[in-house]
This record gives C-alpha cells, sequence and structure tokens, in this order.
C-alpha cells in the first residue's frame, strides 16, 4: 500500500485533454431528437418505416438555434441518424434518408441547415450517429457493417465543419440474420481522432462520460477522477492519461452508483483517468415529440433547478428538445427554455465579490487576489501541504448574497473533498453553506443575507487546493 501522499499526489496530476475541457467550459448545450419517429408518435423506430412519413412542414433551424441562445446553450448535438436507420442528411450509402422523402423534394439537408444555424449563431455543433441500425441489411455481419458505418461517419465528419462531440449510446441489437454486431469501437475512435481531432467522443466513448441517468439526477460528490479498473495491487505512481478502445471498456464501474471516485475507491485502482460528467435529460418525458406531452414540458422553476444542479455540480447538462411535426420547438418549450434563460442572467447579471479584497496565504505569487477573475491564466494556490485554508473575501460595505460560485483550476487536477462557506453577520462568522467536491465549478444557493465578509474554508483536500474563481450573487 503506497503512503497517502504519494497516491494523493498520483490523483491530482491527472487532468483534463483539451478537448475535455473545451466541453466542460460550454458547460450547457442541447440534443435534439428528430427523425420518422416524429411522425410515427414512437420513441423507438424499427426500420421500416417508409421515408414518405418524413415530411416537416415549416422546418426552421434558426428558429431552433435561437431558442437555445435564449436558454444561454453554448451548442447543439443532433440526432443525425437514429436506431430506425433514417438519415437527416442525404447519405450516398443508403436510400433511407431525407433524400427519398417528399420534404423539399429529396433535395433537403436537416444536418446543413442545423448546422449551418448553429455556426451563425455563435453554438457549437455535435452529432448522434447510432451504431444500431434496424433499417441497414448488413447490420449483424461484422467488417460489412463496420465498413458501412465508418463510411456514415466519415460523411459527418467531413461535410459539415468543426464538430465538437460525437455521441454514441451503444445501443445494439440483432440484425436480419438473427446476431448482433460485435462493433469495432477501437476503428471508430481512430477515425473520429483522425478526421475531428477536436472532438470529444461522448458516453460510450473515452472522453464524457454518462451521468448514470436519464432523469436529470445529479451526485452530491461528483468527482472527475475515476477508476480505469480494480486489482490488487494498484500502480499509482504512473497513472495513465490516455484510455482509448479497449481500455475504456476494460472499466469495471456501474455509472449509477453514488461513489465513482471517492479515495476510499480508487484505493484499489489499477489506474485513473479524467472522465467528466454530462448529465442528459429531456425537457419533456419522451425524447421526440409527442403532441400528448405539450402540457407537460418542464417548468422554468424547474429547469433552473435542474441548471443549479448539473452545472453548478460538476456535470454539464445535455437538455433534449425535440421538434414537433412542424419541424419547430413547440411553443411551450420555447417559453420555458427563453424564461430559464432570463431567470439565469438575472441571477448571475453582478457579480458582488468583483471589487472585493481577496486574502489568504498563498505561495507568493499565485495569490489569492487572483480569484477574482473567472480564467485559467490566473489562479490562487497555497504553499505545498497546505490542505486546509481559507480566503477572506472583503466586500466594500454590506451586500445581500444568495449564491456561491466556486471553481478549482482543474488543469491541475481536483482537490477539494470538503469545504465551507462563513459570511460576516454582525461582526460575527455564521456558517451559510457548505459542500464536498468541486471541480470545475460547484454552486451553492442559500437564503439570501447581509453581510460585510465571505470566508471560504476549504475543511479537506488531497493535496494543497489550487482555485481560479470565487464569485458571489
Amino acid at each position: 500500500m503506497y503512503p497517502d501522499f504519494i497516491f494523493d499526489q498520483a490523483l491530482v496530476k491527472i487532468h483534463p485533454s483539451p478537448r475535455q475541457l473545451a466541453v466542460e467550459q460550454m458547460e450547457f448545450y442541447a440534443f435534439v431528437h428528430f427523425t420518422v419517429n416524429t411522425f410515427t408518435d414512437r420513441e423507438w423506430g424499427d426500420g421500416t418505416e417508409p421515408e414518405s412519413v418524413f415530411n416537416p412542414t415549416a422546418f426552421d433551424a434558426g428558429q431552433w438555434a435561437d431558442a437555445l441562445v435564449s436558454a444561454g446553450m453554448k451548442g447543439l448535438i443532433l440526432t443525425c441518424k437514429h436506431h430506425d436507420g433514417f438519415c437527416l442528411w442525404p447519405s450516398a450509402l443508403t436510400s433511407h434518408s431525407v433524400r427519398n422523402s417528399p420534404w423539399k423534394n429529396g433535395q433537403g439537408d436537416v444536418v446543413r441547415e442545423v448546422s449551418d444555424a448553429c455556426r451563425e449563431r455563435g453554438l457549437k455543433f455535435g452529432v448522434y450517429l447510432s451504431p444500431w441500425d434496424r433499417n441497414q441489411p448488413v447490420y449483424g455481419q461484422g467488417r460489412a457493417y463496420d465498413d458501412y458505418f465508418c463510411a456514415q461517419l466519415t460523411e459527418l465528419l467531413t461535410g459539415y465543419g468543426e464538430i465538437f462531440s460525437v455521441w454514441f449510446d451503444g445501443a445494439c441489437g440483432e440484425g436480419p440474420n438473427g446476431k448482433k454486431q460485435i462493433y469495432d469501437w477501437d476503428r471508430y475512435y481512430s477515425l473520429i481522432r483522425r478526421l475531428q481531432p477536436g472532438a470529444a467522443i461522448s458516453v460510450c466513448g473515452p472522453d464524457i462520460r454518462w451521468c448514470g441517468n436519464e432523469a436529470g439526477q445529479t451526485r452530491p460528490s461528483e468527482w472527475s477522477v475515476l477508476p480505469t479498473g480494480f486489482g490488487e495491487a494498484p500502480e499509482v505512481a504512473e497513472a495513465s492519461q490516455k484510455e482509448d478502445g479497449a481500455a475504456f471498456r476494460e472499466r469495471r464501474l456501474d455509472a449509477t452508483q453514488q461513489d465513482l471516485g471517492s479515495r476510499e475507491l480508487l484505493r484499489n485502482a489499477t489506474g485513473f483517468k479524467w472522465s467528466p460528467c454530462e448529465t442528459n435529460t429531456s425537457i419533456r418525458p419522451g425524447w421526440f415529440y409527442h403532441a400528448s406531452e405539450d402540457s407537460r414540458v418542464r417548468s422554468p422553476e424547474n429547469l433552473v433547478e435542474l441548471w443549479f444542479r448539473s452545472v453548478g455540480g460538476n456535470s454539464t447538462l445535455l437538455l433534449n428538445i425535440p421538434p414537433d411535426r412542424r419541424g419547430l420547438f413547440h411553443e411551450n418549450d420555447t417559453a420555458a427554455l427563453a424564461e430559464m434563460g432570463d431567470a439565469l442572467r438575472r441571477l448571475f447579471a453582478v457579480n458582488l465579490a468583483a471589487d472585493a479584497e481577496f486574502d489568504g496565504p498563498d505561495d507568493g505569487y499565485n495569490t489569492a487576489d487572483h480569484l477574482r477573475t473567472d480564467s485559467y491564466e490566473a489562479y490562487y494556490k497555497p504553499f505545498d501541504g497546505d490542505n486546509a485554508v481559507s480566503v477572506t473575501v472583503t466586500l466594500p460595505g454590506e451586500r445581500e448574497i444568495s449564491i456561491l460560485k466556486l471553481k478549482e483550476h482543474i488543469p491541475m487536477g481536483q482537490r477539494i473533498e470538503r469545504f465551507a462557506m462563513d459570511a460576516r453577520i454582525g461582526g460575527e462568522w455564521r456558517e451559510i453553506a457548505s459542500g464536498t467536491t468541486v471541480g470545475y465549478q460547484k454552486l451553492l444557493r442559500f437564503e439570501p443575507v447581509k453581510t460585510d465578509a465571505v470566508r471560504i474554508r476549504i475543511l479537506d483536500s488531497r493535496v494543497c487546493p489550487v482555485l481560479s474563481f470565487v464569485g458571489l450573487y
């Protein structure tokens, strides 16, 4: 067994890759489920749907993008092909696509219009391509289907500009021959890395991790440093940053369990990797549009709460909005998104600590004053060995606060295990809020208090904490 300090040093050597960090900094982005299911009122198609059913009468990708901007989202991932095999672009590899639909007389390309609309509004664009294709005759035939799938991936990754995410869910069923396809994940990953090196491979891939549910539930302690496997003799001194293909699938960890990265769990790990969480859920009960759910859209208040728990809990939020048969987001959905965005913009309009004085023990260069700027260009770091420290934020005068934003400098790993926040009220310190992990970002909401100073106490950290930002709202 390794001494604690060697074990902890190994853990904090794990940090995000540039593509992982780019997705984490997006914080909030959209999933859009749209295919023949929209017109058959189903969640999963079986691949026998005629192309003629796909005919959105008022399709407007700009309306989608505008709704996402109103909510404060930073990107969109489109279901370019779901399990039914219907392609939202005119693929040269199959007749089961928009090319043979009545929409725009077969001349349309949903992927093109959505990707263009996103970029015109400053949104990043990502693709979902189901590996399970219930329409494709060669599905279940091994190499023949992998060739087909890689050719479709190539169309998407070379024809629509920069892609920020390639999203796989790993769905797998039987093909026409009664056999399941054994996906050649290593080949898929290698192709993505070659054609879109900046794209994160999400969920069934090595870059972004599924939260473990589709209901929007989050963990009170969300770790980004996870085990790659377990064994009798942990190799902590040489913790690897690289985990693609086979190594990714060797992890023996249940994504639904509450503890994914505590020190106790990691003690028996054979290696570690940076594995940031993504919380995916839908604005409606279903993933595709159903008119019967028009009255069951999440309320703006529910969406704000979901955002705080996920984006404020060391996770990104991937929120699905399904277009209706017109090819538009329904009015109930767009109204909820706009109200959510307005509420968040009001809450975070003014950082009350922007003109405060920051004071805390530091190593002489990386001072506490760096915490006023939300950037990785500067950070606060005490001396090595100072694992339990406090930072005092003295305001110019008494102000009412109800939100704390706390961010670690994750280019140097995730370190904090427990912290608390005190407010000075009537000249006396009173604990107002507390938490466990921080990671990319922790947001804490509490009853409004009037105070002239706040104290952040790091109660436990794997090695000396490194913070990038403290904000009060």
